[in-house]
């Protein structure tokens, strides 16, 4: 079973409304999803922080309520992200030293009240 928590591929969330947005990071929440905005470090945590309400179903692709949470497909699945995925790829590489890691967005998560799987 792929746990939300273990991804390090982009993940795409899908809007209700049809709206879809490349995030950093998801976590389980005891209320649903937590998830985190590209340059989610950059912002305030009410800012770039996010809690989707609904019981987080699935195994890849996961459901939230009316939300859609999967991993982001290649060009031609997924072109309309492909510019995201580049910028926020290109960032990384450059700033890496800027972008937290793994073991800290965990424990962000974590004090944001999320329950990250192993």
């Amino acid at each position: 079973m792929a746990s939300i928590d273990s991804m390090t591929a982009p993940l795409v969330l899908r809007h209700p409304d049809g709206r879809e947005q490349l995030i950093a990071a998801g976590f389980t929440h005891p209320d649903g999803l937590l998830y985190l905005d590209l340059y989610w470090h950059r912002s305030k945590p009410a800012e770039a922080a996010h809690l989707v309400r609904g019981e987080l179903k699935g195994e890849g692709p996961w459901r939230v309520g009316e939300h859609r949470l999967r991993v982001l497909g290649c060009h031609h699945t997924d072109p309309h992200l492909q510019d995201d995925f580049t910028a926020w790829q290109q960032y990384l590489q450059s700033h890496a030293e800027a972008y937290p890691p793994r073991a800290q967005i965990i424990d962000i998560a974590r004090k944001l009240g999320a329950t990250p799987k192993p």
